[in-house]
């Protein structure tokens, strides 16, 4: 058994494994995290502060968790944040001692600024390392967060079979001219890598936020488009992203904004997403 164990992971449900081992066996855990431009690094169960439970008892939702697969990572940040996390081994293991052990230092590589947020104490509650646990051993995390233990892209299924369409079936929608509206809800950073050139780009988080000059953007291409089917019926929009999981969210929007915020619309998504599109009906398309 290791004194120091050291969380390089990239999922939730490996975080509450070795989150529990750790504090089952009394060893303090080095965790640090990369997404995007920004990174995070603490010391849990060490010295009498909180372990991972303490401060997340309940794993998240799975369709609101975003892997470095899925959202990406500019390879310099997870760089930075491994250097702080052997650093802070090696300060533990030489008895220096760690300064994050109540303490999240948190890196803005965009702003190239970092700071320090005071954690709460361990929680007399906590299930694993509280006054009386109920967690005593290991057990399926997979079942227990609702999500696969891979650093692998997640495939997620929030749609029934009605509201999604395979990208054969809508290369076939392209191919026979019907009118209807591509949203591309990537983030800008990757439809700068590629795109299709008749679809319209709205980030999810833009959709989420509502954002208003995003709203009337999106309001204005289905105006355009009904225009074009010359019939009073609901404006087709299919979602694409690039794996296929970010649409599925997007589509639960768009459903929530129709005959409300929006026109009226039947939105679907794209399964398998662009890199589909790459693999299966354009292989000079950039997969990234």
């Amino acid at each position: 058994m290791y004194d120091i164990v050291a969380d390089c992971s990239d999922n939730v449900p490996t975080r509450y494994l070795v989150n529990d081992a750790c504090v089952l066996s009394g060893k303090p855990l080095v965790s640090a995290s990369a997404l995007r431009m920004e990174g995070q690094l603490t010391v849990y169960n060490y010295l009498g502060g909180p372990c991972y439970r303490c401060l997340y008892p309940v794993p998240p939702p799975a369709e609101t968790v975003t892997n470095c697969s899925d959202g990406g990572v500019l390879g310099v940040v997870p760089g930075i944040m491994g250097c702080l996390q052997a650093l802070e081994v090696l300060k533990i293991a030489s008895g220096q001692g760690s300064s994050c052990g109540q303490q999240l230092l948190m890196l803005d590589a965009q702003e190239a600024r970092f700071r320090l947020i005071r954690l709460r104490p361990r929680q007399a509650g906590c299930s694993v390392c509280g006054e009386n646990p109920t967690v005593t051993s290991l057990q399926d995390y997979e079942k227990f967060c609702g999500s696969a233990a891979t650093d692998k892209c997640r495939r997620l299924c929030l749609l029934s079979k009605e509201q999604r369409i395979s990208i054969q079936e809508y290369k076939e929608i392209v191919d026979g001219g019907s009118p209807h509206l591509l949203l591309d809800v990537r983030p800008l950073v990757e439809v700068d890598i590629c795109r299709l050139p008749f679809s319209l780009t709205i980030p999810l988080a833009s959709l989420e936020d509502r954002k208003p000059e995003h709203v009337r953007l999106l309001q204005n291409k289905i105006t355009e488009t009904k225009e074009q089917m010359k019939a009073e019926s609901h404006v087709p929009v299919y979602v694409i992203c690039k794996m296929g999981n970010d649409s599925q969210k997007a589509v639960q929007v768009l459903q929530q904004m129709s005959g409300s915020e929006l026109e009226c619309i039947t939105a679907k998504d794209i399964r398998g997403g662009l890199m589909a599109w790459a693999q299966k009906i354009d292989p000079s398309f950039p997969q990234y």
